[in-house]
This record gives structure tokens, sequence and C-alpha cells, in this order.
């Protein structure tokens, strides 16, 4: 048996370190060639390495959580195998990974090699730990994606009998690492650096929801089904000319603040990896389905990892929604460097009055929170109150800017 070093790769271009996310092996494994070791974490994307060799594990390069350098000792094994001419010790050359990180496909694993190896599921490891929390074997289930890939979308949770009512102990830890780490990096500097402030009001959108309604029924069959948000993104680049320090980012290191004349919608969108938020160019210039095939290919790119680095940046102003469960109001948390971030609540019918006569409506309230340093209580409520008539009266969101 001879000890061989496998090092961590250069994954990506102008990549220096990664994080370690996920071990699929432990000290004392013998491992097969090409067998899962380990899912790395870039700032581009999740990668899962696959061994170079077969052998014994002898010792493992550090924790899940840990982050360690490009040419650093990952995995120390035990093997008789002989070691890859292009894995010599010293500086490592570009791996084959690379090219995935630069079509963000990073989540593709190698395929198993079908004469040195057994047959290995092919998933991505997203979908693996999806397996792994719901008690699934990958081996059980049909992968309907390409080659038999198995999707998420597979898996279903084994079904269990019901069990009488009894008392539950223990606690879990979970470490925070990945992208809910740098997520809570984030969400933590915003929050020491804004004084944020909210502001939420009630909006009618009987009359947006029944013009939404006809253009489905009209042109939803050709041009696609409109969902709320395309209104909203129109209503606010209506209303945001009138008040050009909401739609501006603050350098307050340097004291500057960019008031930007295009809007760069961000879209914060739920993954099972924690929040993200990619960004729709130039939303001022986009109808309603031109709005609305963007955000379904963003949302879509977002919660499978495959965003392009470009489209994680550049926002000048940001769109959350909690979808059906919005609530009455939230007050969400600014996305630095921008001053602003607007949130839709649920819709819900409930009686109101109207020219003194009690009516049943479709009403939705608009949570807002911006940064207090740069914009005053005042303007923020009168952009709401904008924001408020072009929903309530929805032919003012076509009107010329």
């Amino acid at each position: 048996m001879a000890r061989y070093v496998f090092r961590l790769p250069d994954v990506g271009e102008g990549i220096a370190e990664a994080e370690i996310v996920e071990w699929h092996v432990k000290v004392g494994d013998l491992v097969a060639e090409e067998q899962p070791l380990v899912d790395v974490m870039t700032d581009k994307a999740t990668v899962e390495l696959t061994s170079p060799v077969a052998g014994t594990v002898q010792a493992l390069g550090g924790e899940a959580g840990a982050e360690i350098a490009v040419g650093s000792d990952l995995v120390v094994f035990d093997t008789d195998a002989e070691p890859p001419t292009d894995a010599q010790p010293g500086p490592p050359t570009q791996a084959p990974w690379a090219s995935e990180i630069a079509e963000a496909e990073a989540e593709q694993a190698a395929p198993p090699d079908p004469v040195q190896t057994p047959a290995k599921p092919l998933a991505a490891p997203a979908t693996r730990r999806r397996a792994k929390a719901l008690g699934v074997d990958l081996a059980s289930v049909r992968g309907s994606g390409p080659e038999g890939r198995v999707l998420e979308s597979d898996l279903a949770a084994p079904a269990r009998p019901a069990a009488a009512l009894a008392r539950r102990d223990g606690v879990t830890e979970v470490k925070v690492i990945g992208l809910r780490r740098r997520i809570a990096e984030r969400m933590a500097e915003a929050k020491r650096r804004i004084p944020h402030f909210a502001y939420v009001e009630e909006v009618d959108v009987t009359e947006l929801e029944a013009l939404r309604a006809h253009l489905n029924r009209v042109h939803g069959e050709r041009r696609g089904a409109l969902s709320l948000p395309p209104f909203l993104i129109r209503a606010m680049v209506a209303a945001l000319p009138e008040f050009p320090q909401i739609n501006a980012t603050f350098d307050d290191e340097a004291g500057v603040v960019h008031r930007h004349a295009a809007v760069h919608m961000g879209l914060a969108v739920q993954t099972d990896d924690g929040l993200m938020v990619p960004v729709i160019r130039h939303a001022e210039a986009r109808d309603l389905w031109d709005l609305s095939g963007e955000i379904g290919r963003l949302a879509a790119a977002a919660r499978s990892r495959k965003v392009a680095a470009e489209d994680l940046s550049g926002s000048t102003i940001t769109l959350t929604s909690l979808g059906a469960l919005g609530g009455v109001a939230h007050t969400p948390i600014i996305n630095r460097p921008e001053v602003a971030i607007i949130g839709p609540n649920r819709i819900v019918e409930r009686p109101v009055v109207r020219d003194g006569q009690i009516a049943v409506r479709k009403m939705m309230n608009v949570s807002g929170s911006f940064d207090h340093r740069v914009v005053d209580g005042y303007d923020a409520a009168s952009f709401i109150q904008a924001l408020k008539t072009r929903l309530e009266h929805p032919a003012l969101i076509f009107m010329p800017q």
C-alpha cells in the first residue's frame, strides 16, 4: 500500500479557496475510484468532488464549514493504485470541474465507471442532501432527468405508520455553513450598518386582479399566464422617477449616494439552500410578459443553483414576496448597498366601506423598508402612496413615464 494525497484542485478560474460543505466519506472508509468524496462551495457554485483513486481514507482535510486553500491536502489515502500523472505533488493543475463552473453546472457529478465500480445513481449534491433528509435510498429511485439523473422532483418521503403521541427530546446541531453562512453574514452586516425603518400601507387590488385575470384569459394560452410580480414591478418603475433617492445605492464608506436612472430590480428568491437575489436588468424597459419570462428564468436558475454570477449583482432596488405566506405585514432587510426593499403581503378578500356602503374587496398590504440615512420618512411614505395609486388604478401602470 502507498500513501496518496488528494489536494483541493482549482475548481474554477480565479478561485483561491473553497468551503467544505459536506463529506460523503469518513476516516477508515474503503472507497472506489470516482466515488463521491465531498461537496465544496466556492463563491460561484457547489461542486461534488470524486475520488481519483481506489483506497482507504486515512485523513480528511477539515470539517464541514472549514475553508481551505486550493492545493491544500483534502484527503489522504492508502492505495495500491498508481497516482494519476496530473496529480503529482506541487501546485495543482486546473481540474475538469472548472468548465462546469464556467457553465454554472458545477453540481453535475462525474458519472461512474461501469467496469471498475458499481453503478451509482446520478444526482446533484442538493438532491443527495434532500434524499438523505427524507430517508430515501437514491438507488431505489427511478430518475427522470438526462441519463436517468435523479431530480428533487423524483423524491418522495417513505410512508411511515401512524404513531401514538410521544414526548420528543434531544437537540440537533446544524452548522451554519455554505450559502446559509454567507446569507447570515450579509444580513448581519446590513442590519449593523443600515438604520432601517418600515412603512406599511393597505392597497385595494380588486381592479388589478380583474385586469390580470382578463389578460390571462385573453392572452394566457399564447403569451403565458401572468402572476402578480410583473404588475408590481411595472407599478414601481412607473413611480420611481418621482423618487430618485429611493432607486439608489449608498457607498457609506465614501459618503456617496448613486441615484440610478435604470431600474435593475432585485428579485428575492427562496431556494433549498437559502435566499438568493438575481437581478432583472432594465426593468423599466420591459413589458408585463417580458418581465414574467425573466422572473421565471431567474427563479428557476436560482433554485437549480445554475444562476450566472452576472445575474446576482448590480441591483438598484429589491422586490421580495412571501407568496401565499405573505401574512399581514413584514419588515424585510435591505439588500445593501441598496436603500429600499418592497414586499407585498397576502391578498385577502374582506369587507371594506366604499362610498358609505360595505363591499367585499381584494385587499393587500405593501410593506417597505428604507435606509433612514438616505431616505426620509416623508419620501418613503410618498413613494408607497404613489405605488398604491398605480396598483389601485392599474391603467396608470401603462401611462408614459
